[in-house]
């Protein structure tokens, strides 16, 4: 996958982003708000494993703006056009400009128009208030929050919110926004 957007880029992931992606999973600034605020623990080779995995239903995707990595993000079929997805903004001094916003919507309009999905998935932890927003301004609604139903690696409680977003809904939305 290839996903172009003025100067903002979706591809594929490759063995040649592991060791960055294996430096931002290790970041626990960067894992807090997925509940691994001492990173996650893996290595490059554990992530040249996963990349092997790879599926046009299933992939692990990099994020770049001005042809610099910035972050990532990853889709899977649940079931038959379902998709889960989620991103992240891995560099600081690029969160809060809106190119998540962006990233977002180029994957979804692919998912939907051009991978022929149905419904999209996704959760954010409740604390997480920017994703929350950024969510629900692309279409996503609220289906399910989980109160303290899981501990981050340190023991605390979280919650969690699940969104979904069809295709009708956000076609919709992209009617409304003309």
């Amino acid at each position: 996958m290839y996903l172009e957007n003025g100067n903002l880029v979706i591809r594929n992931a490759t063995a040649g982003d592991a060791q960055t992606l294996c430096n931002w999973w290790n970041d626990g600034k960067v894992m807090a708000h997925a509940g691994f605020p001492n990173g996650i623990g893996t290595t490059v080779q554990d992530i040249l494993d996963k990349l092997q995995t790879d599926t046009d239903r299933n992939r692990l995707l990099i994020l770049e703006i001005d042809g610099v990595p910035v972050g990532e993000m990853n889709y899977r079929t649940v079931v038959d056009n379902v998709a889960e997805i989620g991103i992240k903004i891995c560099d600081f001094n690029q969160q809060e400009k809106g190119s998540g916003t962006t990233f977002l919507t180029v994957l979804i309009s692919f998912l939907f128009m051009e991978m022929g999905y149905h419904k999209i998935n996704l959760d954010t932890n409740v604390k997480n208030t920017r994703a929350q927003h950024v969510y629900e301004k692309i279409g996503f609604r609220k289906i399910a929050v989980h109160i303290d139903s899981w501990k981050n690696q340190l023991g605390e409680l979280q919650s969690s919110i699940d969104y979904e977003l069809t295709r009708e809904e956000y076609v919709k939305t992209l009617q409304q926004d003309k």
